[in-house]
């Protein structure tokens, strides 16, 4: 009786994680108010980012940085966003225009490595 009690909890706790397990849509995440948060995916080559301007809606937004070829840290003025090497960083954001820039020191070209994210 034990074992079969026990089998059926384990069964019904395996059901209850596979409910919960529902997927959200790739590429969001869930925000505070229950909402789905903007990801911007922001690539870094060596003297570069891939994009030359990011668009997202005002509110909350996760970065997400990947270094593509050498190795970055990103910070966009006027946000407290800074991420170093790889990671993600999330931040609420109203409308504007912002300046991405890579702030490690990656060699000639550096100082030219920004990019552009607008808000809307």
């Amino acid at each position: 009786m034990k074992k079969a009690l026990l089998a059926l909890m384990v069964s019904l706790f395996i059901l209850l994680l596979a409910a919960c397990g529902g997927g959200d849509e790739a590429g969001a995440t869930e925000g505070d108010d229950g909402g789905s948060a903007a990801v911007v995916d922001i690539g870094a080559s060596n003297w570069q980012f891939d994009k030359e301007g990011y668009t997202a809606p005002a509110g909350e937004i996760t970065f997400n940085l990947t270094n593509e070829e050498g190795v970055h840290a990103i910070e966009i003025e006027g946000t407290d966003v800074a991420i170093e090497n790889e990671g993600s960083a999330t931040a609420t954001l109203e409308a504007g225009e912002y300046t991405i820039k890579c702030i490690l020191p990656c060699g000639e070209g550096h100082e030219e490595m920004t990019s552009t994210l607008t808000v809307e």
